[in-house]
């Protein structure tokens, strides 16, 4: 069974290189996709991903276990995605959804073109969503985070998590409505 988060993190609190890379290695990909999506530009999501383990790395005696890892690490993230925002012209380029989204192969060639046709246009319309909506719908249904982590990653109430998330997901479905025209 492989070690947890905390065990992890105390080893990597000690010194332990090694168990740093493993935290790293496990959620790069969440990381990346965090800064992506808020950043729409690949190059600039990579070196979001660097720093923030970078950043990690160097305070991680002053993570004091209150939330998980991942909440912290994420936050880390976000601060540094909004740092490097007003410079940024804001693109995301996504057509081709990843891989694990799609349906399983073996059903009819037809249904998983429309599949993706599908998925590409809700891709589209999460994109023109403002930054907020489409950030916390981001952490909730792609990074799988409670309201309550998001709202610490964040650092804004619960009842604006909450909000948020009702709203973009009452704008996406008035978007994807059109999807049905």
């Amino acid at each position: 069974m492989p070690p947890t988060d905390s065990e992890l993190v105390a080893l990597a609190r000690r010194g332990d290189e090694a168990a740093f890379e493993q935290l790293m290695l496990r959620h790069q990909r969440y990381v990346f996709n965090l800064a992506y999506r808020v950043l729409g530009d690949r190059s600039e999501a990579e070196d979001v991903t660097q720093e923030t383990f970078l950043r990690a790395w160097r305070g991680l005696s002053r993570f004091r276990g209150e939330a998980r890892f991942t909440t912290w690490l994420y936050r880390i993230a976000h601060n540094l995605c909004l740092n490097r925002l007003p410079g940024l012209r804001r693109r995301l380029l996504q057509t081709e959804p990843p891989d694990e989204w799609l349906p399983d192969p073996a059903p009819h060639p037809e249904a998983v073109a429309e599949r993706r046709e599908r998925l590409a246009f809700l891709h589209t319309q999460l994109e023109q969503l403002p930054e907020h909506y489409r950030l916390v719908l981001t952490l909730r249904y792609l990074q799988g985070f409670s309201y309550a982590e998001i709202a610490a990653i964040l650092d804004v109430p619960l009842g604006t998590v909450k909000t948020h998330i009702h709203r973009a997901r009452r704008l996406l479905r008035d978007r994807m409505g059109e999807w049905e025209s």
